[in-house]
This record gives structure tokens, sequence and C-alpha cells, in this order.
């Protein structure tokens, strides 16, 4: 087998989500469409200025897709931001240290709330969801428990998560190092290994 550069895999993104397979939200043994398309951590900023690009791609005609993207980051700020709390956050940060920060912090934010302000986002008529900002959201937001929760509200359809790290179809390993979760109900979305006939 032979590895495909990160190049490669992005310039192949496009034909794979307008799949008609993926779009239809059937994974294989008609699971739920959740995918990961994993990358070394390193190549963040690749990957971070390939997605304009990318929703630029699909939302062109003759068949423009729409498209949902969620930074993970972002929306962690939104609802710290609307609780009134991010100000104190950043103080808090400055004060005793990043460290600190998870312990107090992850009571305020529960994944249920996150999952709602993705609900909120998503719109019936999306055609794709684009999961982001995973690696900028941990300690505090772990990928393995927004895909849980995200399982009951999103059957319609396919979820895609941009993960900062590896995934080998029962293992999510954020920055290669730290084990999130095993996690079973994802696909991953182009191999990093190009299969030989």
């Amino acid at each position: 087998m032979k590895a495909l550069t990160l190049q490669q895999r992005l310039n192949a993104l496009p034909s794979v989500l307008r799949n008609p397979q993926l779009l239809s939200n059937r994974g294989i043994g008609n699971e739920i469409g959740f995918y990961i398309f994993d990358y070394d951590p390193e190549c963040e900023p690749v990957v971070q200025q390939y997605l304009p690009k990318l929703l630029l791609k699909l939302g062109q005609p003759p068949d423009p897709l729409k498209v949902t993207e969620i930074n993970l980051y972002h929306l962690l700020l939104k609802i710290l931001e609307e609780r009134k709390l991010l100000q104190k956050v950043f103080d808090l940060e400055a004060s005793q240290g990043s460290r600190n920060l998870k312990n107090r912090i992850a009571p305020m934010v529960r994944a249920e709330q996150i999952v709602a302000q993705i609900q909120k986002q998503v719109v019936d008529e999306s055609h794709l969801i684009l999961l982001t900002g995973i690696g900028a959201s941990y300690p505090l937001v772990r990928s393995h428990t927004i895909l849980n929760n995200l399982h009951p509200i999103l059957d319609r359809s396919p979820v895609v998560m941009f993960f900062p790290g590896s995934y080998d179809g029962h293992e999510l390993r954020l920055f290669n190092t730290l084990t999130d979760d095993n996690y079973y109900r994802a696909f991953p979305l182009i191999p990093r290994q190009e299969r030989s006939l």
C-alpha cells in the first residue's frame, strides 16, 4: 500500500463528499453517516487554509451542496460569551494558567449545551455538516462525547469531523498522542494509505 500525502487526500475531498452514497447519509450496513478526516496535527494550518476553498468548490453549480460548517472552538466561545463568562475565562487563564482552566470551565459548558447549539445551527436542508476546531477546543470539548451526543439528532445529513490526530476506525487519538476514547460509529473518510488492487 502506498501512503497518500495530505495534499492528495485534500484534493480528493470534493469528489468524495459529493458521492451519492455518502450524501444519502448511510454508511456501511446502513449506519448513520459519521465520518472522520484525520490528519497529522502539525498540518492544522494547511487544513484550515484549505477549508474555505473546499466550501467554495462544494457550493458551485451545477449541483451546489448546502454545507454547514461548525467550528467547535468558536461555538464554545459563543456559549461562554452568551453566558457572560468569556472575559472571566480569559482573566482566569491569565491569573491561574490554562491547566486549571479545564476544571473550572468544564461544569459551565456541558456536552448537551454544545449539541443544542449545533442543532440550532444546522438547517434541515443541509446536505453535509463539517465539524472543525476539534484541536482548539480540547480539553473542554471531547470529540467522542460530541459525536455520541450528535447521533440522535443528526440523522438526516452526513457529518464529517476534521480531526487533528489519527483514527483507525476504532480509536480516536487526538494530536496522535491522547487517546480520546474508543469510537466505533464513524468511518475513516479518506484512508492515509492507497489501497492496491
